[in-house]
């Protein structure tokens, strides 16, 4: 799958759904597409992950363990001109993910930062 035939997100929602059906998909460059150069992942919480070249090593090695993810509800989203607030409760019940997404040039949307887990 070439970067112009994947879906972008269109709303800041999309982002959870995406990420969900790329890390499913074994995807690796479709997942680094959802999130801006300098994004930082906090996982593990301790020792977060900035920027693309981190974000794939981090996301290499967890498709390596061919993890099975499911779409979560998306909680109401935060919107403040190109800033949104968005966050899922977690399937299994424990604490919740946040992500803070900024719409791009193209009016799609990005990850900047993301708690997957608290």
């Amino acid at each position: 799958m070439t970067a112009t035939t994947r879906e972008r997100a269109a709303h800041p929602e999309d982002l959870a759904r995406l990420l969900v059906e790329r890390v499913n998909a074994r995807d690796l460059d479709g997942i680094l597409e959802l999130f801006e150069p300098d994004a930082v992942v906090a996982y593990p919480i301790d020792r977060p992950s900035q920027g693309t070249a981190a974000l794939r090593e981090l996301y290499a090695k967890l498709l390596a363990a061919e993890p099975v993810f499911e779409v979560e509800e998306p909680l109401p989203t935060l919107i403040s001109g190109d800033l949104a607030l968005t966050s899922t409760r977690p399937k299994d019940g424990t604490g919740g993910r946040v992500q803070v997404a900024r719409r791009q040039s193209d009016g799609t949307w990005l990850r900047v930062l993301d708690r997957p887990e608290s």
